[in-house]
């Protein structure tokens, strides 16, 4: 998310989980019952306010979202976030993420009201994800900066037990998931006590990727990866050929989520699940109602 970013709960997946009739069944949108809510991994929307046409307060994208079945709610940068931290609590919903931009060539290299808001997060799980800029992409001459700047955020994060995670960015020197697992490999070496993890982020693989090299990357990534983001997507080969789209509703495009989800069903993925909303246009509700109904389907909810 550079404010460019454009910027799911799986249950214990049966064999016919993903079946066509499945993937666009036409379940009821209404609220999932706390029984199967239990059964999923948490499914928190982010961005969904970056495009929305109807423009909602944050009190009213909490209420939406909680109408409509999530878990969590992500949130961009640091201005109004014990906002929203106060909003979610009414409509029992976490705030999963918070997304922070790091730039390693200034000074200072990230806002410095970081330890005066955190505290509102205190107790909630929060992930603390990193966009990190400055340099070119996966250069790793800037990597030994990197790692003591990422430590300066974590030990203030640490206070408020919010755990840093790193977000890869088409664009951004953290670019490739590739660039996340050697950051985070290098750091939990140096700091052992003081862990990090790593996300993958669909709409950003797409860009720079190709489909065959999925498993790989995921394999790759999992024995730090904390989080993972999805939307409708084509495939990376349609975009980086500029006949794709790679942010979506849920249960749009030409890749195949159920696959996916598979996939992380392999690795024995266990964090939570975003829906990527950014960049989608027209009326909020309408994309989610669709996107959340395509993801109870794929549960088999």
């Amino acid at each position: 998310m550079v404010f460019k970013i454009f910027c799911v709960p799986i249950i214990l997946l049966s064999g016919c989980l993903f079946s066509a009739e499945m993937l666009f069944a036409d379940d009821s949108i209404q609220k999932t019952s706390q029984k199967n809510l239990q059964k999923t991994l948490p499914f928190f929307a982010l961005c969904m306010d970056t495009h929305d046409e109807k423009h909602r307060t944050i009190e009213q994208q909490n209420e939406m979202l909680s109408q409509l079945g999530f878990d969590g709610v992500a949130h961009l940068w640091l201005k109004g976030l014990p906002e929203r931290v106060a909003s979610a609590k009414k409509y029992s919903l976490n705030v999963t993420q918070v997304y922070f931009q790091v730039n390693l060539d200034a000074n200072p290299p990230f806002d410095q009201d970081l330890s005066k808001v955190l505290p509102c997060l205190k107790g909630q799980g929060t992930q603390l994800a990193l966009l990190i800029n400055g340099g070119k992409p996966s250069d790793i001459s800037r990597d030994e900066k990197a790692v003591e700047i990422i430590n300066q955020i974590n030990e203030t994060a640490k206070q408020s037990e919010v755990q840093v995670v790193l977000y890869p960015h088409v664009g951004a020197w953290l670019e490739k998931v590739a660039d996340t697992v050697r950051i985070a490999e290098k750091f939990n070496k140096q700091y052992p006590n003081r862990k990090i993890g790593v996300m993958f982020n669909l709409c950003h693989w797409t860009a720079i990727d190709k489909s065959e090299n999925l498993e790989q990357v995921l394999t790759l990534a999992e024995p730090y990866l904390k989080s993972v983001t999805i939307n409708g997507s084509d495939t990376p080969e349609e975009i980086q050929s500029k006949k794709g789209n790679r942010l979506q509703p849920l249960d749009s495009g030409s890749f195949n989520i159920a696959t996916f989800l598979s996939l992380l069903k392999k690795i024995d993925y266990q964090g939570p699940v975003g829906l990527q909303c950014y960049g989608i246009r027209g009326d909020a509700q309408e994309h989610l109602t669709r996107s959340i109904k395509t993801w109870r389907s794929l549960n088999g909810l």
